[in-house]
């Protein structure tokens, strides 16, 4: 016997969760992990850094940049605070208007379950999805359990590329293949940025060491801390900028941030005058750093030996350190997916694919990235919930 629902929503993360919650009916979401919100749970170290108090449209990254406003402008960070705050989960800000549980992200996950119970949505974990047919009034699906279950309804939110470990794979890029959706070409982001040969070797010994800079790629930059690896470069600014690195370009770095880096050194050879420039530079970055850069900066002797045009050109490696990556860390550990499902294809206000009536995109599998810091989760809980109140409007009208 066949089932009915009025929506099947693929992926009980946090988009297909938020879009559970607020659909409306007879709801089935699908997962084939053991557990929901696997991604919230490790998020944020642990306690899930759930929205950003300056998310706007600008922090958001897609080949259509007004895609995203809509579906912010309608559910806002405010509005999941508010959530938050009546599932009396404890927050607190950190840095740059960064929201995390007091406790554990597992409040958040709990939440979500508790919302969709309200709502009457039934939950399938180690569930997958075998096949998906279009049928005159809405979808058939097979599921890995045998059963077939059809619904007006069908929504994607089984996210991107990203950790794999943790069950992502590209499955919704090709169920928005298969109904005429055209995929935005998709890589890593948020992720570490590699290396290789001599530059690798003295990150190497640079490893573990973390100072605040100014990185610039493309047409991003963030003024956050850089942390060196045994494999390149981490730490919140080169995520940052990896969302706008190319292939084959350098990355620029500013180890001065807030100075002017020649009348730093000048002013340097004042105080340090007898000291070796490696020694004098540690006064503004890391010892470390200033002993691997200093042999690179063409400064002998003591600080007091060392003229304006010998400076110059010290201080434009120090504030223009120009280094070219040989890849990333890739999907491994890469928080985001770039690109997606292009937003030419779907409604900006409802997340409905505009060909394929009852179809729904939501969350990452949308070309829509924001910056770290929270803002990927807020779209989560934007367009699931947009999506959530189309369905739901169309099955009441």
């Amino acid at each position: 016997m066949t089932a009915h629902f009025d929506t099947i929503i693929l992926g009980a993360g946090a988009a297909g969760m938020m879009c559970a919650a607020h659909a409306g009916g007879r709801t089935l979401i699908l997962d084939h992990a053991k557990a929901p919100g696997e991604k919230i749970r490790i998020s944020g170290g642990g306690r899930c850094n759930f929205t950003n108090l300056h998310s706007a449209p600008d922090r958001f990254l897609s080949q259509n940049p007004h895609f995203a406003k809509s579906a912010l402008a309608r559910y806002t960070q405010w509005d999941f605070i508010d959530l938050v705050d009546r599932h009396h989960i404890p927050w607190h800000e950190k840095t740059l208007g960064q929201l995390f549980c007091d406790t554990s992200a597992k409040d958040i996950i709990a939440m979500l379950v508790s919302e969709m119970r309200d709502a009457g949505a039934d939950l399938r974990l180690s569930t997958a999805l075998t096949s998906l047919d279009k049928t005159p009034d809405g979808w058939r699906a097979t599921l890995s359990t045998g059963e077939t279950v059809t619904s007006r309804a069908f929504v994607v939110a089984c996210g991107g590329k990203s950790i794999p470990k943790m069950g992502a794979t590209g499955f919704g890029y090709e169920i928005a293949q298969r109904f005429g959706h055209e995929i935005v070409e998709t890589r890593p982001a948020l992720v570490p940025l590699t290396f290789s040969g001599e530059i690798q070797e003295g990150f190497k010994a640079l490893s573990g060491v973390a100072t605040p800079v100014i990185a610039t790629a493309g047409t991003g930059q963030f003024e956050e801390a850089m942390l060196f690896t045994h494999r390149g470069l981490s730490g919140p600014a080169i995520l940052q900028i990896s969302s706008y690195w190319a292939e084959g370009e350098p990355i620029t770095v500013n180890l001065l941030p807030g100075q002017n880096a020649l009348e730093t050194l000048q002013s340097l050879r004042k105080s340090h005058a007898r000291k070796a420039p490696a020694t004098a530079l540690a006064e503004h970055i890391p010892a470390r750093l200033a002993d691997h850069l200093a042999p690179t900066l063409g400064l002998d002797g003591q600080m007091a030996d060392q003229p304006d045009r010998a400076l110059r050109p010290a201080a434009e490696a120090l504030g223009a350190w120009q280094l070219t990556p040989s890849g990333s860390e890739g999907y491994r550990t890469a928080e985001v997916t770039l690109g997606g499902v292009s937003t030419d294809g779907v409604n900006a206000k409802t997340m409905e694919s505009k060909t394929t009536p009852g179809l729904y995109f939501v969350g990452e599998v949308v070309d829509v990235t924001g910056w770290l810091g929270g803002y990927n989760f807020q779209w989560a809980w934007s367009s699931g919930w947009a999506a959530g109140q189309a369905i739901e409007a169309q099955r009441r009208g």
